[in-house]
């Protein structure tokens, strides 16, 4: 059996964001199935360290600082009527060195993770394709478009139509296409007019030894009072949002009841108008921090209030591991197997603030759910059992002996 060719559009390593979690843990099953060789981008030079790491794991590998900014990206993508998420990401130096390896290399499976890597896949490879979009990125840019002002609006719909055209075209050539969820891989489906042969639901799973809520955390910070947690990659827009909306509209209903509430928001590179939000009474925004999990064992209730979301929140499930009660935005619960009020709590916009108050005047309440979250993801999880049907969707299940009679 051949070679494994895996493409991701950022450094499978630290496992620190979403993306990175899913890449990361791909990786590591794809080791355990042949040699893999890796091309990816590294967001900046702080990353190149980690290579280290990888080499463990990979033969021949490309790593590759993404230096194009999003101007640029979007000026070619203009010119060329691509989509701006494609153009963002275009490389000839990324595109010769996919083509090195396959000539070079023994390679018979190619694995694209996240859409933009798809355009590196050569039109005539006799290999194996595996596409793994994780979400219907088009779906977000067309939620979007429909939250826009005028210009955005026609920025992000000629996004939206740009994008679901590729995922088409690309699912139509890769011999499987998978999705974090069945929800995804179901929109898709109706989308691309594939049936559930060639596009299937690889769903994520969590670190259960990692995020394990018997371990003693030191406090992030002294203790002063109820604290709601929200976590996330703070430069997204989705999250964006999500933090500011529940500071500005949320919170200030949570703290007439019960003053002395906290709200922390927790994850990495924070915009401007994220950094603002820690001049609101009660909020605080942490930047990057160098583990989430005291954060969350600190949490009196984690929020996960998102208009937008695709696929799986990892946000969630990394909660619901750490026994921690959650008050999610039906947008946030899509695609989570969980029953709504036995293993979280299901909560639009106005309603969030009452769920919450409950929670933090109920803590019995509160206990209950969170257990009920970790059996719950020990149950159903567990990266193993998620990536098992990996090997079968790759051709690389092993022959089952037959026993002669």
């Amino acid at each position: 059996m051949g070679d494994i060719l895996l493409l991701t559009h950022r450094l499978p390593y630290p496992p620190d964001r979403g993306d990175r979690i899913r890449s990361w843990h791909l990786l590591k099953a794809l080791a355990g199935m042949g040699r893999v060789h890796l091309a990816a981008f590294a967001d900046g030079p702080s990353e190149i360290a980690h290579i280290a790491t990888l080499r463990a794991l990979v033969g021949c590998c490309h790593i590759e600082q993404r230096a194009r900014s999003m101007a640029s990206a979007g000026l070619a993508a203009l010119r060329t009527g691509a989509p701006i998420s494609l153009s963002a990401f275009d490389s000839d130096t990324m595109r010769a060195a996919v083509a090195k390896m396959l000539a070079e290399k023994p390679i018979d499976t190619i694995v694209a993770f996240s859409g933009q890597m798809a355009q590196f896949v050569p039109q005539d490879s006799a290999a194996r394709f595996v596409m793994d979009f994780v979400d219907v990125d088009s779906a977000k840019f067309e939620a979007y478009a429909a939250r826009g002002g005028f210009a955005q609006r026609w920025l992000f719909t000629r996004e939206a139509a740009r994008l679901a055209a590729f995922e088409r075209e690309t699912a139509l050539r890769a011999d499987v296409s998978l999705f974090v969820s069945e929800v995804e891989a179901a929109l898709f489906r109706r989308r691309s007019g594939l049936g559930p042969d060639r596009v299937v639901a690889l769903e994520n799973g969590i670190d259960l030894a990692f995020f394990d809520p018997a371990e003693p955390y030191p406090p992030p910070e002294k203790r002063c009072g109820p604290l709601i947690v929200f976590t996330g990659q703070m430069d997204y827009r989705p999250n964006i949002e999500a933090a500011s909306e529940f500071a500005a509209k949320t919170l200030p209903a949570i703290r007439d009841a019960l003053p002395g509430v906290r709200f922390a928001v927790v994850g990495r590179d924070p915009a401007r108008g994220v950094c603002r939000l820690s001049n609101l009474p009660g909020v605080i925004v942490t930047g990057a921090v160098p583990d989430v999990r005291p954060w969350l064992a600190a949490a009196d209730v984690v929020v996960a209030p998102l208009a937008i979301a695709r696929g799986v929140q990892n946000k969630v499930l990394e909660a619901m591991a750490m026994a921690r009660p959650v008050v999610a935005s039906p947008a946030a619960f899509e695609g989570i197997a969980a029953e709504p009020d036995r293993d979280l709590i299901v909560a639009a916009q106005p309603e969030q603030a009452a769920a919450v108050i409950t929670l933090l005047r109920d803590p019995d309440r509160a206990a209950i759910l969170g257990q009920n979250a970790r059996r719950r993801i020990e149950a159903h999880y567990g990266w193993e059992a998620r990536l098992a049907p990996l090997a079968r969707l790759l051709g690389r299940e092993p022959a089952r002996e037959t026993v002669a009679a």
